[in-house]
């Protein structure tokens, strides 16, 4: 049987991002531990819309840590208390009765605010557009198993792939760096043979997009692998940087 909370949320309200924002106090009261914390949300946007007042706007999708849209800053940790996880996986039994939970979104000038929680992460779309794509004449469709592709480059290629681009990452870093994102990107495709087509224009391409949208730089604090709910390495940024200073010498 579920035990019950009563909690106090200091969530962030803002109409917009040309509008200035501040915290607002809510109850969120018998809250069953079982239930997910957007689920918690769910049942505190009811009691607001009884009382006519405007629903907290925040992002989700799948509700299965699958899509990255659950993007909260919960007690000033991404994706709240608990590691490799994303927002929609954590459970209110990771609070206690009487917590004061704080609220706020993403906080980077590459992530302006949409309303209250949510934020435009467009960013991360033109930086995958940018360079992330495999363009190649193929013929006829292939079989799978025609490439052969040792399993350790397989299970690199596909661990950089588990990325989900939440922006975790990026809201974790204290320069708002989204390295860790972009690296992952490019270390899913410059592993593949696939993908040795645009290798370097691709590392170029994204990086120069990256820099273009604001992101800070990566001074190496090792907070975004840390808060990653995926556990992306930081190796990526290795990676990364070795395929940049490689396209910048081959291609000038």
């Amino acid at each position: 049987m579920s035990a019950h909370m009563n909690l106090t949320l200091k969530v962030w309200r803002q109409k917009n991002s040309q509008t200035p924002g501040k915290f607002v106090t809510y109850p969120a009261n018998n809250i069953a531990d079982d239930m997910s914390f957007l689920e918690m949300l769910d049942v505190v946007n009811e009691d607001l819309v009884k009382k006519k007042e405007d629903p907290i706007q925040f992002d989700h999708d799948c509700r299965e840590g699958i899509c990255g849209m659950c993007s909260l800053m919960i007690n000033g940790s991404p994706h709240g208390p608990k590691q490799g996880i994303t927002t929609c996986q954590l459970h209110m039994r990771s609070f206690k009765d009487g917590d004061t939970i704080v609220i706020e979104p993403w906080r980077a000038a590459a992530f302006p605010v949409l309303k209250d929680l949510t934020v435009d992460r467009g960013s991360f779309e033109r930086i995958q557009q940018a360079g992330g794509y495999v363009s190649v004449n193929t013929g006829g469709v292939p079989d799978a198993n025609t490439i052969p592709i040792p399993k350790r480059i397989a299970d690199e290629a596909f661990s950089s792939a588990e990325c989900i681009g939440c922006g975790a990452c990026v809201a974790a870093c204290k320069n708002a760096s989204a390295m860790l994102f972009v690296s992952a990107k490019v270390s899913q495709y410059a592993l593949l043979p696939q993908g040795q087509t645009e290798r370097y224009e691709r590392a170029i391409a994204m990086v120069n997009q990256m820099d273009e949208e604001g992101f800070g730089g990566c001074t190496n604090t090792y907070a975004c692998e840390a808060e990653c709910p995926k556990g992306i390495k930081v190796t990526n940024i290795a990676r990364m940087n070795r395929e940049y200073f490689n396209a910048k010498f081959i291609k000038g």
